[in-house]
């Protein structure tokens, strides 16, 4: 049996596309569709990874002012 789509319904919804964090190609961010989300591909997920692991990604700090009382 052949389903015929009457001009009502819906069109397929096309998958949501995000920016690779690492290359900034476009990439779905469906889990069927890329299994490297957010990531664009093994390569950038992994390149990704090896500068958390360098210490590349960092986290800016301020000093406390040398008169600065924690306990005040």
């Amino acid at each position: 049996m052949t389903m015929i789509s009457s001009p009502d319904s819906p069109a397929p919804a096309a998958p949501r596309l995000v920016p690779c964090p690492a290359c900034g190609t476009p990439a779905p961010f469906a889990k069927d569709l890329n299994p490297y989300r957010p990531f664009c591909s093994l390569r950038c997920r992994e390149h990704d990874l090896g500068a958390w692991a360098s210490g590349d990604y960092r986290v800016g700090a301020v000093e406390p002012p040398d008169d600065f009382d924690a306990g005040a």
